[in-house]
């Protein structure tokens, strides 16, 4: 390679290497702003060091004298669009796409230099792959993802009753300190919980609140809720997705591992539990907090403690951290529901 030649590869990588610094630093910026998300915040930023030090090896003297932006050509060549932006999920779409391609360029060319760093940046450049594709979900995602993000109050209702107490009983929660229903009712026929399902998820859009199916991807479909909860030998999440396209997914989780697995495959949500034993299901074994605690640590989804929890032990799940529950007979079985609602929403808030 002649020294012409040389110098040309050291203008490309120059030109390259910031272009991806760019790019992450953009992606970066919108994870720890906008999402507040510390997890994909710090990867972006360890891509961003983790470039850095690869390209080390690479003389900056001779980056920086190869440098050439006065004489650039394309400087004056501009795309239809390019200085516009719909919204952040549009910046996060161009700065992904332009610090993939960059890395792709630093990677052929630095192939001509020193082959060890092709492969380090190849690693890198698969990794951004896989954030730039999470932070793009994470904003496409609905409106009702980011309602779900503000909620600590999550309540499992019944179908029981008729259909003007089961939309009094919805109305009355949701206009106090209750955030999301979930109608869950394994003896209701599909007529009844498609009938209940419609009217709840119209109250809880005109109050902005969330409205959930357990179980049935086909009747929260039906019905237009908001979205659908499933359990560990429920319809999987995938499934569930191609179902109810972009509405909320939420699943059970008994385990860390379990939590692991939902956040993989594109849960919206979780629950964690059961903590306590409760008379609404009967379980053999109980989480505890310790999970609750784990799950804080690492999971960065919304995530609900659930399980017998009422006014006696919510101090328990806030000292593990965690600050959503999910409820029933709390409610349910309660004289005054919407005293009890507002109650366990300020030991949430502690």
């Amino acid at each position: 390679m002649n020294e012409e030649t040389r110098n040309s590869v050291y203008r490309i990588l120059d030109a390259s290497a910031n272009r991806a610094g760019e790019g992450l630093r953009t992606m970066e910026e919108i994870a720890r702003f906008v999402l507040d998300d510390a997890k994909l915040t710090s990867e972006f930023k360890s891509q961003r060091h983790g470039l850095a030090a690869v390209l080390k090896p690479i003389s900056r003297v001779y980056l920086l004298r190869a440098r050439n932006t006065d004489e650039d050509v394309g400087t004056e060549i501009t795309g239809t669009g390019e200085y516009l932006r719909a919204d952040l999920a549009d910046v996060v779409a161009a700065a992904a796409a332009r610090t993939q391609q960059s890395f792709r360029v630093l990677e052929e060319y630095a192939k001509t230099i020193d082959p060890e760093i092709s492969v380090e940046l190849e690693q890198i450049r698969y990794r951004c792959y896989t954030a730039s594709a999470t932070l793009e979900l994470r904003l496409a995602a609905p409106r009702e993802n980011y309602r779900l993000r503000s909620s600590a109050l999550y309540v499992l209702m019944s179908a029981a009753g008729s259909q003007a107490t089961f939309q009094s009983k919805v109305e009355e929660l949701l206009t106090g300190e209750v955030d999301v229903i979930q109608l869950r009712d394994r003896s209701a026929d599909d007529r009844t919980l498609i009938s209940r399902a419609r009217a709840g998820t119209e109250i809880a859009r005109r109050l902005g609140k969330v409205f959930i199916m357990n179980d049935r991807a086909d009747l929260a479909l039906a019905a237009d809720t908001d979205g659908v909860h499933v359990g560990q030998e429920e319809l999987p999440v995938a499934d569930a997705r191609r179902i109810v396209g972009d509405r909320l997914v939420g699943v059970s989780t008994h385990s860390i591992e379990q939590a692991r697995d939902a956040v993989k495959d594109g849960a919206d949500y979780i629950g964690c539990g059961p903590v306590f034993s409760s008379n609404t299901k009967c379980f053999t074994e109980f989480v505890g907090t310790k999970f609750l605690a784990e799950v804080v640590n690492e999971i960065e989804i919304p995530a609900f403690a659930i399980g017998g929890i009422d006014l006696s032990n919510v101090d328990q799940v806030v000292g593990s951290g965690m600050h959503r529950i999910a409820v029933t007979g709390a409610i349910r079985d309660s004289d005054d529901p919407v005293d009890i609602a507002r109650q366990l929403k300020l030991v949430l808030r502690q």
